[in-house]
């Protein structure tokens, strides 16, 4: 074999386990960047949150409740507590059956001191799906337009799938004037008392 032909052998080979090399190495970066991202997206989804925002709408006078839950958390959670799979998707009934549990595990109440407190009663409005999340509703009618500039203390109960999960977390958001006052319930929080922003 010439020099010449012993060269390019030697270089065609250098060149195949470099690209070799290489090519291992994307695939192995790529797959530590799948195993990172699933990995990511599974512990995500396994921190349980729930948002309820409580809205003093100028508009309509009515003190609006608005709770998000993740649908699939919602679906996992029906089929826990009523025993059977809840096919909240595709099924109004499961929906119904389900913003029924939501709306019997939250509570609200005007705190005024020296005085018993006074519980308020929400209107059940309905669900719906929106991607990924189910929103359930409830209105206090007039309530806004009642406390208009009015300094306010509510006591809040929020057990919304803490009866599934302990470690649930449920955060509380206060709206009023463009103003937002939050509380977070978490281990051990059954009751909490928020002051409504001015």
């Amino acid at each position: 074999m010439t020099r010449m032909k012993k060269m390019r052998v030697a270089i065609s080979r250098t060149f195949f386990l470099r690209t070799t090399l290489a090519a291992k190495r994307a695939g192995l970066f790529s797959v530590a960047g799948l195993l990172i991202f699933c990995s990511a997206a599974v512990y995500g989804h396994q921190q349980k949150t729930a948002v309820t925002r409580l809205l003093f709408n100028s508009n309509t006078g009515s003190l609006e409740i608005m709770h998000r839950l993740f649908l699939h958390d919602a679906e996992h959670a029906a089929s826990a507590v009523f025993g059977e799979k809840q096919d909240i998707i595709e099924s109004p009934d499961s929906r119904a059956l389900f913003g029924s549990y939501v709306v019997n595990r939250f509570a609200i109440a005007l705190d005024v001191q020296g005085e018993p407190l006074q519980e308020l009663k929400p209107h059940y409005l309905g669900e719906e799906i929106d991607g990924q999340y189910l929103w359930v509703y409830q209105e206090v009618p007039n309530f806004a337009t009642s406390q208009v500039g009015k300094s306010l203390q509510l006591r809040v109960i929020n057990s919304v799938l803490r009866d599934v999960w302990p470690d649930q977390s449920n955060l509380v958001n206060v709206e009023r004037g463009g103003h937002v006052e939050s509380v977070t319930f978490s281990v051990g929080a059954d009751s909490l008392s928020v002051t409504v922003p001015r």
